[in-house]
């Protein structure tokens, strides 16, 4: 099994189309959607080439082998229009591993996240890729596949039996 792991679309039809790309280009089973679907916040620049309604058509192509968690920037409409399941949360068991998925806005990075130990958290929100470890738990931000932030590349991850991997959208390994 391999997914394709993306975060803050935030309705942009090139990232929408990207994802298509990659998930072909990668050769990936599933894809998980970190949150932040089809709207771009009120803190966010509006995205370049900001379309949702051309988002929806491409993304529910592919949602049989969607995962999604829903982001800061969701709302119960986006639900209406997509056909797959935006859950809250999601635990995933792979490969021996256990994977906590969230969007990442109400992380702490402290015990109260209560994550067994051993465990990786797969989240986005902060616009950043990063691979952090606190106390036996890592945490894996796969960045924007959008709207980085602080100088970052767009960015996503790929999940396989060898661990998770960042890479930028020109395919150069950051983590």
């Amino acid at each position: 099994m391999r997914y394709l792991v993306v975060s803050d679309i935030h309705g942009s039809y090139d990232s929408a189309l990207q994802i298509k790309r990659l998930f072909e280009e990668e050769k990936c089973d599933k894809i998980i959607c970190l949150g932040d679907v089809l709207y771009h916040g009120p803190r966010n620049d509006l995205p370049e080439s900001y379309n949702p309604k051309k988002v929806i058509p491409i993304l529910n192509d592919l949602a049989d082998k969607i995962i999604c968690v829903k982001g800061n920037c969701d709302a119960e409409v986006d639900q209406m229009v997509l056909k797959f399941k935006i859950h809250d949360d999601y635990n995933l068991d792979f490969n021996g591993k256990y994977y906590y998925l969230v969007h990442g806005h109400h992380l702490k990075f402290s015990e109260e996240d209560l994550v067994p130990k051993g465990a990786t958290v797969l989240y986005g929100h902060y616009h950043i890729p990063s691979i952090k470890e606190f106390d036996g738990v890592a945490y894996v931000n796969v960045g924007s596949i959008t709207l980085p932030k602080e100088n970052s590349p767009r960015s996503y991850g790929i999940l396989d039996e060898n661990g998770i991997v960042l890479k930028s959208l020109t395919g150069e390994i950051l983590f």
